[in-house]
């Protein structure tokens, strides 16, 4: 089980000062879509640079034009790109392929799917390296929990590892473990808090523990 920093609300001079802080405590950073839209994939080669040993995933949500934004995301030395699970089946297919060529990974973002059971199935098939439940910020908003949704691909993923993001934090960490995800993702969890590499830390060692279950 994994542990990955998303990188949301930040500048790139911001990004490197809080990885900086909890390195040793993550495996991946992921450079945000707002980062992305802010700052471009130079934010990307920025952070690989900055920090080699870290895996950097590109948050793009790819839509549309798979193979060419997963070259370019590639290149800029992104170990895993993100492709939503709500677009069409040869976007995902283009995208795999291409990754594969570039040795990368392509992590499928299930936010907004409406049968998520039914659609996790077919993007189970297509080869993809994670498909990932995810609660966005205005859901969160409303009290919902990626919980249940992650137990729910567990149930029907077979090929892929999974993946789960929107709203953990130190308290709520222990319940998503349980299920035994292949990633857990946290942006403000660990980002809003004050004493962030303290907090990493505890992260850190309750995903290790659930590994060794």
């Amino acid at each position: 089980m994994e542990l990955q920093l998303a990188l949301d609300l930040v500048n790139i001079s911001e990004a490197k000062e809080v990885v900086q802080e909890v390195q040793e405590y993550i495996d991946i950073v992921e450079i945000g879509t707002p980062v992305v839209i802010n700052e471009g994939l130079k934010a990307v080669k920025e952070i690989k640079e900055a920090f080699p040993s870290l895996k950097v995933l590109a948050d793009l949500k790819i839509m549309d034009a798979g193979a060419y934004e997963v070259m370019k995301a590639s290149e800029a030395g992104a170990s895993i790109i993100t492709i939503l699970g709500a677009t069409n089946d040869s976007t995902i297919k283009g995208a795999v392929e291409e990754a594969q060529k570039q040795g990368t990974q392509i992590l499928v973002d299930m936010i907004n799917v409406k049968n998520l059971e039914q659609r996790a199935k077919e993007v189970d098939a297509l080869g993809v390296d994670y498909i990932c439940v995810h609660t966005g910020y205005d859901l969160q908003a409303e009290g919902e929990t990626p919980f249940e949704q992650l137990q729910t691909i567990k149930r029907v993923v077979k090929n892929a590892k999974t993946a789960v993001a929107g709203g953990i934090k130190l308290n709520t960490l222990p319940e998503v473990v349980q299920s035994q995800p292949d990633l857990v993702i946290v942006g403000g969890g660990i980002t809003s808090e004050k004493d962030k590499r303290n907090v990493a830390e505890e992260m850190k060692k309750v995903v290790k523990q659930a590994t060794l279950v």
